[in-house]
């Protein structure tokens, strides 16, 4: 048997081949972590759109995962910074969107500001990329609103140890801005 096993009359009955089961706990694990697992990835991505992209292969994953529930928000939230890390990094969508927008006609109030603030946002989005992972991980897990407790649990870390690494993330990163402006 392949497939899936459903109940019927209480016997089981193979579900579609090829078919993998997915957990029982889905609905309520997505219901009470669907909106922070789109946050961790806003906040990489800087698009509701996107991360709301990421959040749905994060939780396709996790159904078919054997990730116990009492981990489920910790493995989603590491799942969602890596997913959106990995769609930063290939840049691809993020690309294609604002040389759409690049083309427009929209008028802004300041349209200087607006070009300054967007170049900034793409820097540091790059910037990000280029982190080791785990400090890329522990810099948006924090900045996503993550106490130190909750990064330290996500990141299998001692809660003393958090500060640290994102205090050297933050370094890390200042570090790829100016290297990379200098380089401009």
């Amino acid at each position: 048997m392949t497939g899936r096993a459903e109940q019927k009359d209480g016997v089981a009955v193979p579900g579609p081949p090829g078919r993998r089961a997915v957990r029982a706990d889905l609905e309520q694990v997505f219901r009470a972590a669907y909106p922070r697992v789109v946050a961790v990835a806003a906040r990489v991505l800087g698009s509701r759109d996107e991360a709301e992209d990421v959040a749905q292969e994060v939780f396709l994953a996790f159904g078919r995962s054997s990730v116990p529930a009492g981990e489920a928000l910790r493995w989603l939230s590491v799942a969602a910074a890596h997913t959106a890390l990995n769609h930063l990094r290939s840049g691809r969508r993020r690309a294609f969107r604002e040389e759409a927008a690049d083309g427009g006609d929209a008028l802004c109030p300041d349209v200087a500001d607006a070009v300054v603030a967007r170049d900034e946002r793409r820097r540091v989005r790059a910037a990000l990329a280029r982190l080791p992972r785990k400090q890329a991980v522990a810099l948006v897990l924090r900045h996503s609103g993550l106490s130190y407790a909750e990064v330290a649990d996500a990141l299998d870390l001692s809660p003393g140890s958090v500060g640290t690494t994102v205090r050297r993330a933050e370094s890390a990163l200042r570090k790829e801005l100016n290297r990379h402006a200098s380089s401009d």
